[in-house]
């Protein structure tokens, strides 16, 4: 039907085959355009594989039945044209950044989807003003100068989100994104989650730690072997029998103030 809203991701049967083994299998799952959800799942579930799909680093497997994979409604897409609607930040990324780039350049550079800037890159003032303008938002305008091998984890992590939002896109996607931060860092990157859901931008966050969902995600996907293990609104899914069930363990479950905590009794272990 004309005029209907396309899911920004759309998935079904989606196999990914590496190294004789299916890291992704049978995959079906929707997300609509401004849903904050949360992918959840173990080590070597299946996340950072389905994440390498919307990069086209991985391929479904061809020949399967009744096969869909699109983003947006489209079956093919152009890298380029995504960045307007789905900005991605990963570890991979933050370690091509390792390198003596300012934080206002970095984020620049998102206008360029390049690692740094470069003489032929034409920056307008109104690029700059637009970097600004999101470092403010995000709490990180005294990043503007130092350089990006200077800064700690948490601080490059949150230049390389800005980069990402230099074009008003509509989604946020973070693979595991609290990964090497220290407790303080950690508050301070929730925060910034935060800002950006109530900046009406939405948020996919791929994640194996509950401590990272904020308040604003509504609903959990959990990911066990590849394959989708529950899919639904996050009280239904964040319960001790459900992540004891993921993780193989007996896991304990807390919600405070829209937030998660999970302790685990050391005998399952």
């Amino acid at each position: 039907m004309s005029g209907e809203t396309k899911p920004l991701l759309e998935y079904r049967n989606v196999t990914i085959r590496k190294k004789e083994r299916n890291v992704l299998d049978s995959i079906s799952l929707n997300i609509d355009v401004g849903e904050n959800v949360a992918i959840i799942g173990p080590n070597g579930s299946g996340k950072s594989s389905l994440i390498k799909t919307i990069t086209r680093d991985y391929y479904p497997l061809a020949g399967v039945e009744d096969l869909v994979f699109r983003i947006m409604g489209a079956d093919v897409w152009d890298l380029f044209e995504m960045r307007h609607f789905l900005g991605i930040v990963s570890y991979d990324l933050q370690e091509e950044y390792e390198r003596k780039v300012s934080g206002l350049d970095a984020v620049i550079s998102g206008f360029f989807s390049s690692i740094g800037l470069y003489p032929n890159h034409m920056v307008s003032p109104e690029m700059k003003e637009k970097a600004h303008e999101l470092l403010e938002l995000l709490g990180i305008s005294y990043l503007s100068d130092k350089k990006m091998s200077e800064m700690s984890t948490g601080e490059a992590r949150r230049v390389l989100i800005a980069r990402a939002l230099v074009h008003d896109l509509q989604t946020l996607v973070l693979d595991e994104p609290s990964n090497s931060l220290d407790m303080r860092s950690r508050h301070v990157f929730r925060e910034t989650l935060r800002r950006i859901a109530s900046a009406g931008k939405s948020i996919i966050l791929v994640t194996h730690d509950l401590d990272d969902v904020i308040p604003e995600i509504g609903r959990v996907v959990l990911l066990k072997d590849g394959r989708i293990f529950l899919d639904g609104p996050k009280e239904e899914i964040l319960t001790a029998e459900n992540l004891s069930r993921l993780f193989d363990m007996n896991v304990e479950v807390t919600c405070e103030k829209g937030y998660y905590r999970t302790w685990i009794d050391p005998l399952s272990l």
